[in-house]
């Protein structure tokens, strides 16, 4: 190792940071193979990770299998860059921001599809995967325009499925503390070119938490159901996708502290087909999709006598073409994308001519709002002995604003120092539209602007990434943000308490810089004298933001973000088959939430500890798990707080 890798994971020791969400399930040649094999979409290209020129997080299925965690949202909570706000447990509700943004301000993708919902970004994490579904987790921080959208203004999250590799099925049951129970299913058919795969699932809880008349206010069901197929052959490789996710769940005080009886119901289904081609030296990747979101809010549960219940119904269809060909200057991609949102609602958007029933009630849909979007793809690649380049730009064009074709250019670098350290860089820049929600809703104590600009952001990135097969990776990051035009609902605290209403405004600028660190270790290959110890990893991120403090102003989202962030793991082998890994978050979040006393109330920071204990043998997995272990009171979002000890026993079986 040369000395400037040894300096480099001394000083990320020492700092006691780093570490990729990682425990590893396998050896660390096992684990680099995989690696080796995985193809993330940090640019328009998709590239093997260990030659992508920009960083990707990714979270295995090793990793993932070895967290005390049921939902996607929980996995997420062990990045460091990544925000988890839980508004309830097990993924009922969660807000997912990325380096200092809010959960408007990335993309959510399922197999490389865009699932984000124009009415609000909310509900985005309303899969219909199960979790045993997932083979990896790809986080990309930072703009990402020109590999995923116009919407992945602060990062991207990509959640890709399995495709097997023989026919299999597998069932898994579990349940715990409030009532928890769930379970699911699936099945996978190959027979030649043919992949075919299915499956189920279900869960429900009472919840945590109580209304003021003694009723559950946190319970949920869900529902879902997940179907992928693909074909493939030498030259032409198609997959399909189709699933379903319904899911109710007791709100709370989730948006409004005077309310603890609020009530969501939402109904998702997801379609898509995609195909990978080469004709000639030109390679082709054409996608179509349609996304549909229906959703009911009841600010008073299971009553309109004084509240009316909020309805909204979105369709989102797109189609894409991507190609990219070999030349003697390099690689040269090109995309283009068509997307159209169409939304009506009970209460959002503009008047409809012909207002539209909504079935199962007596009342219409008498608003709604359509867009269209165009996005235009230039991209080029090239690789210069240990230098390698990535540069383009997103032309975007929206019919809601009537604004004039806006190109947002990016370029990432990186240079190989050693065979084991690489140095990259990167400028990027996107932007966001406002959601429905940001433009139209005023009810309820909130008054929407539809006048709201785009935001923009212009990105800077550069550091470190170390990677060898002795046992270690590490990686350290420093990144500036300018935003402007950023939206945010606000409060004028000044004002006496029944005046005051959430107003959503663009926040003019707001500049942020931070720095994130991380490393990992597998014991096993570095002392592989014993098996005791398998794995560590630790990682902390730092955000600073030149708006935190500002006099008489309460801020929903854009003043409240993680200024300090630590996840660390520990994977010990108890014996042959008995695994025991425990995962730690510190937490410090900037900014403030008014309590159901009216009172203005700063987050306090918070320290977690969840342990998984998992015996493994043959095709049987019996775990225990545990989330909370200290018990602590905290809060993420607002005036909710979350549940103490939650405990979890479950197992799976496989054929």
């Amino acid at each position: 190792m040369t000395n400037i890798c040894r300096k480099l994971i001394a000083a990320v020791l020492l700092l006691q940071t780093a570490g990729s969400v990682s425990l590893y399930a396998e050896s660390t040649d096992s684990l680099f193979y995989r690696m080796d094999e995985i193809e993330v979409t940090a640019s328009r290209i998709k590239t093997a990770l260990p030659d992508a020129v920009r960083i990707t997080n990714v979270m295995t299925v090793d990793e993932i299998a070895s967290y005390p965690v049921q939902s996607v949202n929980d996995i997420l909570k062990y990045a460091a860059g990544v925000d988890v706000r839980q508004r309830g447990p097990m993924g009922a509700q969660t807000d997912v921001g990325v380096r200092g943004g809010n959960f408007e301000q990335v993309a959510i993708l399922l197999d490389g599809i865009n699932i984000c919902d124009p009415q609000t970004g909310h509900n985005s994490f309303d899969f219909p995967v199960d979790m045993s579904d997932i083979d990896h987790i790809e986080v990309l921080e930072g703009p990402a325009g020109r590999a995923y959208g116009s919407s992945s203004l602060m990062g991207a999250i990509n959640i890709v499925t399995k495709t097997a590799a023989r026919s299999s099925a597998s069932a898994h049951a579990e349940g715990g503390s409030y009532g928890y129970a769930a379970g699911g299913a699936n099945a996978t058919a190959v027979s030649g070119k043919w992949n075919n795969m299915l499956s189920v699932g279900y869960g429900r809880s009472d919840g945590y938490s109580r209304n003021k008349q003694g009723g559950l206010n946190a319970d949920f069901e869900y529902k879902k159901s997940f179907y992928k197929g693909s074909y493939t052959d030498d030259n032409l490789r198609i997959n399909w996708h189709a699933g379903v996710s319904v899911k109710d769940w007791g709100s709370n005080t989730f948006y409004s502290a005077k309310y603890d009886d609020q009530f969501e119901h939402t109904l998702k289904t997801y379609t898509a087909i995609q195909a990978e081609s080469k004709i000639g030296g030109l390679h082709i990747h054409p996608s179509i999709w349609w996304n549909h979101n229906q959703d009911r809010f009841e600010l008073i549960r299971g009553s309109e006598t004084l509240v009316p219940f909020n309805y909204h119904r979105s369709d989102v269809t797109g189609a894409a073409l991507n190609s990219w060909f070999d030349w003697k200057l390099g690689r040269t991609a090109t995309g283009l994308e068509l997307k159209n949102e169409n939304l009506v609602s009970g209460n959002l958007g503009e008047p409809l001519d012909n207002p539209i029933h909504i079935k199962g009630t007596e009342r219409d849909y008498i608003y709604g709002l359509n867009r269209t979007n165009l996005s235009v793809i230039l991209e080029h690649n090239v690789t210069i002995g240990k230098f390698a380049m990535s540069a383009g730009a997103v032309g975007v064009r929206n019919t809601w604003n009537g604004r004039d074709f806006s190109i947002y250019p990016g370029v990432d670098m990186s240079y190989r120092l050693t065979n084991r350290l690489k140095a990259f860089a990167t400028y990027n820049t996107s932007l966001r539209l406002p959601s429905i929600t940001e433009l139209y809703y005023s009810v309820g104590g909130y008054k929407a602007d539809k006048h709201l600009k785009p935001e923009k952001l212009t990105s800077y990135d550069i550091g470190l990434r170390y990677t060898d097969y002795d046992g270690i990776q590490a990686s350290a990051s420093l990144f500036y943000n300018h935003g402007a035009d950023m939206i945010d609902w606000i409060m004028d605290i000044t004002l006496p308490q029944e005046e005051r209403h959430w107003e959503s405004v663009n926040f003019t600028q707001v500049n942020s810089w931070g720095t994130e660190l991380k490393a990992s270790f597998d014991f096993e290959t570095l002392i592989p004298s014993q098996h005791l110890l398998r794995s560590a990893d630790i990682a902390y991120s730092y955000i600073s933001q030149d708006k935190v403090d500002v006099e008489g102003i309460q801020s929903r989202s854009t003043l409240e973000y993680l200024k300090h962030k630590t996840v660390a793991g520990v994977r010990f082998g108890i014996c042959s088959n008995l695994t025991l890994g425990i995962n730690c978050r510190y937490q410090d979040r900037a900014g403030s939430y008014t309590g159901t006393d009216g009172l203005v109330y700063d987050y306090e920071p918070y320290f977690l500890t969840d342990a998984r204990l998992q015996w493994e043998k043959h095709n049987l997995t019996v775990f225990i798990e545990g989330n909370n272990l200290t018990n602590k009171s905290y809060i993420d979002y607002g005036c909710v707080p979350q549940p103490g000890i939650w405990a979890i026993a479950g197992f799976s079986v496989s054929l």
